[in-house]
């Protein structure tokens, strides 16, 4: 299976497994990244970066999903991770460092 590794600010490197949309995962909390695969294929841009409680529901009706289907999103990356303040953690980390097209970017 394809993987991306995302280096965040505090210098901490993630590898998220890479799926092709549509996917289905079994329950399971986590960090996700929607992306877009390039025409190299080689290359993702970054569409919207979250995390969820349950990765195997959160999608179907996502507060982003307009944004999401216009970005072009073509894959699903997941970083597997039950507890709670440890994806808060991560994600705050990878937004700090990463530009994503769809979350609300801190100044």
């Amino acid at each position: 299976m394809a993987t991306l590794t995302i280096k965040g600010k505090s210098g901490a490197e993630y590898t998220f497994y890479v799926h092709k949309l549509p996917v289905k995962f079994k329950q399971s909390g986590g960090v996700y990244l929607f992306t877009k695969l390039l025409d190299d294929k080689k290359t993702h841009r970054y569409i919207y970066l979250g995390i969820t409680e349950d990765l195997s529901e959160r999608f179907d009706n996502h507060h982003k999903a307009e944004c999401i289907k216009n970005e072009g999103a073509t894959h699903l990356c997941a970083f597997t991770e039950n507890n709670k303040s440890k994806r808060e953690k991560i994600e705050e980390d990878l937004l700090a460092s990463i530009s994503t097209r769809c979350n609300e970017q801190k100044k």
